[in-house]
């Protein structure tokens, strides 16, 4: 439930045109609606701001649908990440406004954000193409939550000049998201150019010494730029929920 949601019903009660039962039916759902299989927590917008995202991996199909209903009935604008093409099928047959993005592996309904201001200036950051499967979920989990997003894909360390091509959209953002396999270089590189914070994402790409990632993480982990901090191993959504927040702050000054 969004915040203004709260007002609204406040309101009509005190003008009348609403009864104190019905107000109190159509709270009924706070803090949380529970489906039997998962407690939808309808409180998260008005605690955080942001809604609670839904994560499919692990979930049957249906399951995922009916999470995706409560939210969406709800009002707020509504994720889901790691969905498999399945459960997208079935999301966008009974949303058919929402957008189901392959290589994010995303189904995103906007309704309560769109047509409104966009807050705060991110970039989204990757090293090369193989990339983009995290640069993606973080760029869309990222647009889902009303900020203004700038891609810029396969500027990785090996062409420093491409990423040196880029640095007049790099200083325009608020907050910096950056996604690198491999050795990990990219974010610290990055952190080097700009005087924002940088949300280091290490992802599984690369031969068998990346070991799946965790050389990329140990990497940005050791990283010698200071304002380089570090989610898991391709977790764009994550980044982009904490790139959200610190764009909002800096939006707000």
């Amino acid at each position: 439930m969004k915040p203004s949601s709260i007002l609204e019903i406040l309101g009509a009660v005190e003008r009348g045109t609403l009864s104190a039962e019905a107000a109190a039916d159509q709270l009924k759902s706070l803090p949380f609606e529970d489906l039997g299989h998962t407690r939808v927590d309808h409180h998260r917008s008005l605690r955080s701001g942001l809604p609670e995202v839904i994560y499919a991996a692990g979930k049957t199909p249906e399951q995922t649908a009916s999470i995706f209903a409560s939210l969406a009935t709800s009002g707020v604008d509504v994720l889901a990440t790691r969905v498999n093409p399945v459960t997208a099928d079935l999301l966008l047959s009974r949303h058919p406004d929402a957008m189901y993005s392959a290589m994010a592996r995303t189904v995103a309904l906007c309704q309560f954000s769109a047509g409104l201001e966009l807050r705060g200036r991110i970039a989204v950051v990757c090293a090369g193409t193989s990339d983009l499967f995290v640069a993606e979920e973080a760029a869309i989990t990222a647009e889902v939550f009303n900020a203004k997003v700038t891609r810029l894909y396969d500027v990785g360390v090996a062409g420093i000049h491409r990423l040196l091509a880029v640095r007049h959209e790099l200083a325009e953002a608020d907050v910096i998201i950056v996604c690198a396999g491999m050795e990990g270089a990219l974010p610290s590189v990055v952190g080097g150019l700009v005087g924002v914070p940088v949300i280091a994402v290490p992802t599984s790409v690369g031969y068998g010494a990346s070991f799946g990632g965790v050389t990329a993480l140990l990497g940005m982990l050791n990283s010698c730029s200071p304002n380089v901090s570090v989610v898991n191993i391709d977790n764009g959504f994550g980044a982009a929920y904490s790139a959200v927040l610190i764009a909002r702050a800096a939006d707000s000054r």
